[in-house]
Order: structure tokens, then C-alpha cells, then sequence
């Protein structure tokens, strides 16, 4: 089975900054996409970045030039570096993969359980 486990929330000022990881374990598992996904209090989910394993990028408008993804496909670690944070960046941010099986090649979406980042002075 696949398992996402995020780590480095937390509380930071505003201006500072933030690295989030994420390891994925399923060793018949192909991690295509992986990525990060927000949620603050009263909203819905929202996509902040993702990138392929052969290192496609895709931000939203809200984070470029301040956010930054990475991954290391040798761990099947992904690495969000946050700078620059400001109070609306408070939510909890998941991790999300699109994995597929080797078998059967049969992909789908896992999450990670969260984790929280308060921007707060």
C-alpha cells in the first residue's frame, strides 16, 4: 500500500520561511505526480504546487517566486521550500501523490494525514 508522511509545519513570522517534506512508501508503486495541496479554516482545498518524476512544475499564482518544489525520486521525497510567508499562507498542507501500480499500471490519488503551518507574529 501507499503511505504519504509529511513533516516541518509549524508556526513562523510573517517573512519567514518553511520546508515541508514528504516521503512516499509502496515499493510496486510508480510515483508520477506528486505534489502539495492547502486548506485554511472555512475553505476549500487548494492546489499550491506538484511536479513530475521528470521534474514538470506547476504552481499556483499565489506562490510563485516565494515557493519552490523539489523531489528526490531515489526516496520518493518531495520538498516544499516556503519563503516569504505570509499570514494567508495559515492552513494545513497535504501532501498528494498519483501513484500507479507496475503491475497493472493502475494509478490513483493518496494523501497524507496534513500538516499544520501558522503564519503568525
Amino acid at each position: 500500500q501507499v503511505q504519504l508522511v509529511e513533516s516541518g509545519g509549524g508556526l513562523v513570522q510573517p517573512g519567514g520561511s518553511l520546508r515541508l517534506s514528504c516521503a512516499a512508501s509502496g515499493s510496486t508503486f510508480n510515483f508520477y505526480s506528486m505534489g502539495w495541496y492547502r486548506q485554511a479554516p472555512g475553505k476549500q482545498r487548494e492546489l499550491v504546487a506538484t511536479i513530475t518524476s521528470g521534474g514538470s512544475t506547476n504552481y499556483a499564482d499565489f506562490v510563485k517566486g516565494r515557493f519552490t518544489i523539489s523531489r528526490d525520486n531515489a526516496k520518493n521525497t518531495v520538498y516544499l521550500q516556503m519563503n516569504s510567508l505570509k499570514p494567508e499562507d495559515t492552513a494545513v498542507y497535504y501532501c498528494n501523490s498519483f501513484a500507479r501500480r507496475y503491475s497493472d499500471y493502475v494509478g490513483q490519488n493518496y494523501w497524507g494525514q496534513g500538516t499544520q503551518v501558522t503564519v503568525s507574529s
